[in-house]
C-alpha cells in the first residue's frame, strides 16, 4: 500500500510539474507573439505611410530596416541583461520598450520620428528574440526542447497573422496609426504573465544560487532525483573557469559553436523570407495583383499558411529531427524562388496569361511553408542548444545580432535589387542561396534531438566535428 501511495504522490507531483511547464512555455511564448506582430504589421502599414508622406523606395527601406538595426543592438543589450539580472526581468524590460515603441510609432508626425520609434521597437524585439528561446531551452527537458522552442516560433507566426488581420481591418479606412498602436496590447499581457515566472535554473546556478535552482528544477520535474541529477550536470558545466568573451578567446571549441550560430542565423535570413513578410503587398503587385484589397487578402493568406506550416515543425522536430527538416525546407524554398523568378520574366514581358500571376502567388505560399517548417523555428532551436553554458549569453548574442543585421541587409536592399537587377534576377538570386544552404547544412549542422544541453556541450568541448556534436 505504501508503494502505491508513493506512486500516486509522484504522479500528482509530475502532473503539477507538467502544468507549471505549460504555463511557463505559454507566458514566454508571448514574447514570440510580440516579435511576430512587429514583423507583420509594417507590411500592411507601409503602403499607406508611403502614400501619405510620399516616401521614396530608399525611405521605405529605412522605415522597414530601422527595426532590424534596433534589434541587432537589442541582442547585445539582452546578453548583458540576461547574464546580470536574469532571463525573466529581461523579458519584462523588452515588453515595456515594446509598448513605448508601438505607441510612439503610431503617433509619429514624420518619417524620422517613425524611424526613431521603430528603433525602440527593434530594441525590444531584439531583447525578446534573444531572451525567449534561451529561457525556453533552459526550462525544457531534452525530449521536448525542440517542440517547445518551435512553439515559440509558432507564436511568432500567430503574431504575424494577427498583424496581417489587423492591418486588413484598418486598411479599409487607411488608418495606419491604429495598425501600429494596437499591437501594444499583447505587451501589457506579457508583462503581467512573465512577472509570475521562475527564473532559469541554469542562470540561478551560474550565480551560485543552487537552492533556488533546485527548487525550480523540482517544480519543473516533480521528481526529486531527476532534479538533483540535472543540477549535478549543470554544476559540472560550471567548472569551466572562464566565461563569455574570455572563454571565446581562449577556447577554439567555443569559437566553433559561435561560428555555427552565426552561420545558421545568416542562412535563415538570406533565404529571403523577410522579403516576403515585409514587402508582401509589393511582391503580390509584382505578381499582377494590383488592388489594395487583393494585396491585403493575399497577405492574410500568406500569414495563415505560415501558421499552419509551423505546426509541422512543432510536431516533428523532436521526432524526425532538425537536420532533415532544414534540408527539405531549403530545397522547397530554392524551387519556389526559381519558379517565382520565371513567372516574373513572363509578367515583365507584358500581357501574361492569368495563370502566371496565380502560379507566382502559389510559389510564395510554397516558399512560406518551406521556411515555416524548417529554417524559421529550427535555427532558433539549434542556436539555443549549441552554446556552452559559461558562454551561452555571449554566443546567443552573436547569433541573434547576426540574425538582425542580415535581416536589415535583406530589408534594406530588396527594393533596390528589384530596381537594379529586376524582379526575376532578384528571386533567382535567393533561389541560388537556398540551394547553397543545403550543402552548408550537410557540412556543418548537427542533429541534436533528444540530447541534453550538457551532452551537446561535452561533445563540443571534446573536439567533435560540428555536425557530430549531437551524437
Amino acid at each position: 500500500m505504501e508503494n502505491v501511495a508513493t506512486a500516486q504522490v509522484l504522479t500528482a507531483a509530475e502532473k503539477k510539474a507538467a502544468r507549471v511547464r505549460k504555463f511557463i512555455f505559454f507566458a514566454a511564448g508571448m514574447a514570440g507573439l510580440l516579435f511576430g506582430l512587429d514583423q507583420g504589421v509594417i507590411s500592411g502599414a507601409l503602403p499607406f505611410i508611403s502614400k501619405e508622406w510620399g516616401l521614396s523606395s530608399s525611405a521605405q527601406e529605412w522605415v522597414v530596416s530601422s527595426m532590424m538595426v534596433g534589434a541587432a543592438t537589442g541582442a547585445i543589450v539582452a546578453s548583458f541583461l540576461a547574464a546580470n539580472i536574469g532571463r525573466k526581468k529581461s523579458l519584462m524590460i523588452g515588453a515595456a520598450l515594446f509598448i513605448v515603441g508601438s505607441l510612439g510609432s503610431g503617433m509619429a508626425i514624420n518619417a524620422d520620428m517613425l524611424i526613431g520609434f521603430r528603433l525602440i521597437l527593434g530594441l525590444s524585439v531584439g531583447i525578446a528574440s534573444y531572451t525567449a528561446p534561451l529561457y525556453l531551452a533552459e526550462m525544457a527537458d531534452k525530449d521536448s526542447r525542440g517542440s517547445v522552442i518551435s512553439g515559440y516560433q509558432l507564436m511568432v507566426t500567430v503574431g504575424i497573422l494577427a498583424a496581417f488581420l489587423s492591418d486588413t481591418a484598418f486598411s479599409y479606412t487607411g488608418n495606419w496609426r491604429m495598425m501600429l498602436m494596437v499591437i501594444a496590447i499583447p505587451a501589457v499581457i506579457l508583462i503581467l504573465t512573465v512577472v509570475t515566472l521562475p527564473d532559469s535554473p541554469r542562470w540561478l546556478a551560474a550565480k551560485g544560487r543552487f537552492d533556488e535552482a533546485s527548487k525550480v528544477l523540482n517544480s519543473l520535474h516533480g521528481n526529486a532525483k531527476m532534479a538533483a541529477d540535472e543540477l549535478s550536470d549543470i554544476k559540472e558545466t560550471l567548472k569551466v573557469k572562464q566565461a563569455g568573451w574570455a572563454l571565446f578567446k581562449a577556447n577554439k571549441n567555443v569559437r566553433r559553436a559561435v561560428f555555427l550560430g552565426v552561420l545558421l542565423q545568416a542562412m535563415q535570413q538570406f533565404t529571403g523570407f523577410n522579403v516576403i513578410m515585409y514587402y508582401s503587398p509589393k511582391v503580390l503587385s509584382l505578381a499582377g495583383f494590383a488592388s489594395t484589397e487583393q494585396q491585403m487578402i493575399g497577405t492574410v493568406i500568406n500569414g495563415i499558411v505560415f501558421v499552419l506550416a509551423t505546426f509541422i515543425a512543432v510536431f516533428t522536430v523532436d521526432k524526425s529531427g532538425r537536420k532533415p527538416a532544414l534540408k527539405i525546407g531549403f530545397g522547397v524554398m530554392a524551387v519556389a524562388m526559381a519558379i517565382e523568378g520565371a513567372c516574373m520574366v513572363l509578367i515583365s514581358g507584358g500581357n501574361p496569361a492569368p495563370w502566371v500571376g496565380y502560379v507566382a502567388a502559389t510559389m510564395t505560399l510554397f516558399f512560406i511553408a518551406g521556411f515555416a517548417m524548417s529554417a524559421g523555428p529550427i535555427v532558433w532551436v539549434l542556436c539555443s542548444e549549441i552554446q556552452p553554458l559559461k558562454s551561452r549569453e555571449f554566443g546567443i548574442a552573436c547569433s541573434t545580432m547576426t540574425n538582425w543585421i542580415t535581416c536589415a541587409i535583406v530589408g534594406a536592399t530588396f527594393l533596390t535589387l528589384i530596381d537594379t537587377l529586376g524582379s526575376s534576377m532578384t528571386f533567382w538570386l535567393y533561389a541560388v542561396l537556398n540551394a547553397v544552404f543545403i550543402g552548408l547544412t550537410l557540412a556543418y549542422v548537427p542533429e541534436t534531438k533528444n540530447v541534453s544541453l550538457e551532452q551537446i556541450e561535452k561533445n563540443l568541448m571534446d573536439g567533435k566535428k560540428l555536425r557530430d556534436i549531437g551524437c
